[in-house]
């Protein structure tokens, strides 16, 4: 990760739940998809992705949730993305919160996976 985003993976209740803190925009991009691309690497669990302590996303970070959604989707994996306030506004900004299957925090986001 680079020094404006940080991220980690773990395996919560049969998902994997990706977590970062920071800026996700055109300098963080890349190593947020190689993370997430190779944390999903032959999975097919369902897949959270919890950015509810990001400070700042762009229209970069935006795409780079796309392309992996788009990924989950072709590989018939769920996906849903958590977010908070910035996040929010900015994912609804676009009309990507039914895409990307936004969720006001990760208990929720669990809860939609288990139902």
């Amino acid at each position: 990760m680079t020094v404006s985003l940080r991220g980690g993976m773990e395996s919560r209740e049969g998902c994997h739940v990706f977590h970062f803190t920071g800026q996700l925009d055109a300098y963080s991009e890349k190593q947020f998809l190689d993370f997430v691309r190779e944390g999903l690497e032959g999975e097919s669990s369902p897949v959270i992705v919890d950015l509810s302590k990001i400070d700042f996303i762009d229209s970069s970070g935006l795409g780079s949730l796309v392309q992996v959604a788009r990924q989950c989707s072709e590989a018939g994996v769920r996906f849903l993305v958590v977010g908070n306030a910035r996040v929010v506004q900015t994912v609804k900004l676009v009309r990507l919160e039914s895409f990307l299957h936004l969720k006001d925090d990760l208990a929720s986001a669990l809860q939609d996976l288990a139902a």
